[in-house]
């Protein structure tokens, strides 16, 4: 189930999930657990994350994690860590916790292993996905070898090598996005839109239309026309 918010400028699109980010947040710092934001990469998210940086929370006791990352060191220009750090961790948010998805010391399959096993890499409280053209959101791309374990395993992380896109990826799994308990979309754009819109309609092979089409799923999508 999708519920959409629209947004004239993209100013006014990242100060509202940015507030709505927030207060999710806010919220989930009176539970039991430590709350975990998850964020995506690339150049939409950028101004909504500089945003954030700002809210006024205890960012101290928030885990920061993404929802995806290709598979190259924090230091290469491709890395959504890299974005993350630079964006989101700065201001009111610097001290929060980061918890990086990529470790190239390590090999691919054994790091994602590792990942799961890991306590502290939990199911996110709040997480914002992006979306391609494609209808692929995080990095669960219909074209991948791995899509169909991406879809169907009950496992948080998986490794992906998308067919058309470069490097290889961790992703957390579609059913680890199904569980988070609050799921923020961040798009703009017509033609995003119309994916989208194509994507609830029926169930298609792309992630987003999975996650569309989930009874049990809310998400809440921000989208900006421009």
């Amino acid at each position: 189930m999708i519920e959409i918010h629209a947004f004239d400028t993209q100013e006014a699109q990242s100060e509202a999930l940015a507030r709505a980010v927030g207060d999710a947040l806010r919220a989930a710092l009176g539970g039991p657990a430590r709350p975990t934001l998850a964020v995506s990469g690339g150049t939409s998210p950028r101004p909504f994350l500089q945003t954030l940086s700002h809210a006024a929370l205890d960012w101290a006791g928030v885990d920061v994690t993404l929802v995806d990352d290709r598979w190259v060191p924090e230091d290469d220009a491709a890395s959504n860590a890299h974005l993350v750090r630079d964006t989101l961790l700065q201001h009111a948010a610097a001290p929060a916790r980061f918890l990086p998805l990529v470790d190239t010391s390590t090999a691919l399959d054994a790091h994602v292993a590792a990942l799961n096993a890991n306590a502290d890499y939990r199911v996110p409280t709040v997480a914002v996905l992006g979306m391609g053209e494609d209808g692929h959101t995080a990095s669960i791309f219909a074209d991948a070898p791995e899509w169909d374990h991406a879809i169907a395993t009950p496992e948080r992380f998986v490794a992906v090598h998308p067919g058309a896109a470069p490097h290889a990826r961790v992703s957390f799994s579609l059913d680890a996005l199904k569980r988070v308990d609050r799921l923020f979309l961040l798009i703009a754009g017509s033609r995003k839109r119309d994916v989208l819109d194509a994507a609830a309609a029926t169930l298609q092979k792309n992630a987003i239309s999975h996650l569309a089409n989930d009874k049990g799923t809310k998400l809440d999508v921000y989208w900006c026309a421009k």
